[in-house]
């Protein structure tokens, strides 16, 4: 498992929530592997309370399954879980995206293209990791934008479904879609068209269903 540093004012909870969302949406911790307790706070270096209470909220969004007396696993990838999830996302980003071609300026949308120049350098240097990363701050930026980072904040906690789907794509898929999708979205903000805006977010998180026959092929005991 991979760890990062504890933030300042993280708790052992929070900080615990953090790394198993983290390792799980990276892969390092697998669908269907077993979780030991004991071993994830031997890891954290936090008592076996706050890694218990993480493990209990990720179980509310089915992310995780615990089996009394047998201890906790990761959750195999639920299809019907992941279109929730999409389902959330593409409601709340079409409507950013579109209020983001009203209210971004020049530096909103200089600040976009540089992101999408990193996206294209880490493609070609195959970092999936860092792509990932700047995914996550290509669409936090639509809603700091709107000035909705609240609203980012709350869909960010509940789509770790969606988001290990993206993961996967980014290692799976050959024909990666994403980047265009980026630019042509930044784009349509720089020339204020809310509709093209709107229909390309819309395609770019649909994508998964295009994708699901290579992440099958490539994870083939990842699924329910």
């Amino acid at each position: 498992m991979r760890l990062t540093e504890r933030y300042s004012k993280e708790t052992g909870r929070e900080y615990a929530l953090r790394m198993l969302k983290d390792n799980i949406i990276h892969l390092d911790l697998i669908p269907g592997s077993m979780l030991s307790e004991n071993e994830l706070s031997s890891e954290m270096h936090l008592s076996r309370t706050p890694v218990r209470e993480a493990l209990i909220e990720l179980s509310k969004v089915k992310i995780v399954e615990i089996y009394p007396q047998k201890g906790s696993a990761v959750a195999l990838i639920d299809y019907n879980l992941v279109e929730e999830a999409r389902f959330m996302r593409n409601v709340l980003e079409c409507a950013v995206v579109e209020l983001a071609c009203k209210m971004a300026g020049e530096d909103a949308v200089m600040k976009l293209r540089e992101n999408v120049k990193l996206q294209e350098f880490y493609l070609e240097n195959r970092s999936p990791e860092q792509l990932l990363k700047l995914d996550d701050e290509f669409h936090r930026l639509l809603f700091h934008i709107t000035g909705k980072d609240q609203v980012y904040q709350l869909m960010d906690s509940i789509t770790i479904h969606f988001d290990r789907i993206r993961s996967m794509s980014l290692i799976a898929v050959k024909d990666l879609k994403t980047i265009s999708d980026h630019q042509s979205m930044v784009e349509a903000i720089a020339a204020k068209d809310g509709k093209t805006a709107k229909d390309v977010m819309e395609k770019h998180l649909s994508r998964y269903k295009i994708d699901e026959e290579a992440l099958r092929r490539e994870y083939p005991g990842y699924f329910r």
